[in-house]
């Protein structure tokens, strides 16, 4: 259903919402500012990312800048309010001006560095021999004409080379049931289990 069917007067709490208000911001913190995010959440340090590899963090960083980029323009198209869209229209064009900074900045690294991150690991105590491969397990093999399934890897250091519904590389596995002490449920034997169950 549209936003604009609901009845806000039938259901105040989602009328509050929909009206631009936190409900939280009134009844726990009674207006004042909440160390939280949009839905109540509270901040936490799990909301900074830092891997120690900037260029990891760079891209990261872009991914950000994107997706708030996508919900002010989202938020931009929600409402009508002549002063919100400007300030709206202000924030989206400076992560127009951050995504191109931090790319910027990424493809700097990446001329120093390459596009693989690490990319001082050894390469000889990596398998290259899958290092380029693409495993297509779709129904159709409309993907083989990808980019990322033929041609020159992006890395420029191997060939990409497709492979559909490859066999596996091992045989599957036989699972034992868990052992009594993990307290699982005990499921009988018979010839309506999965294999690795019976």
């Amino acid at each position: 259903m549209p936003l604009r069917q609901i009845d806000k007067s039938a259901y105040p709490k989602i009328g509050a919402v929909l009206g631009g208000m936190n409900p939280q911001h009134a009844i726990v913190s009674g207006l004042g500012a909440m160390p939280a995010d949009s839905v109540g959440n509270p901040w936490t340090a799990s909301y900074i990312n830092a891997s120690g590899n900037i260029l990891a963090d760079f891209r990261l960083n872009l991914t950000y800048e994107s997706q708030g980029r996508l919900q002010a323009v989202r938020l931009y198209e929600m409402t009508t309010d002549p002063g919100v869209k400007d300030m709206l229209s202000f924030l989206i064009v400076r992560d127009t001006m951050h995504q191109n900074q931090w790319y910027a900045a990424i493809c700097e690294l990446e001329e120093k560095e390459n596009i693989v991150v690490p990319s001082t690991f050894p390469r000889e105590l990596e398998k290259q021999e899958v290092a380029y491969d693409f495993y297509d397990l779709s129904g159709g093999t409309a993907s083989k004409e990808g980019r990322w399934a033929q041609g020159p890897s992006m890395d420029g250091l191997g060939e990409f080379k497709y492979y559909h519904n490859p066999k596996p590389f091992r045989k599957i596995p036989k699972l034992r049931p868990a052992p009594p002490y993990v307290h699982n449920t005990m499921l009988p034997k018979g010839p309506h289990m999965p294999p690795h169950m019976g």
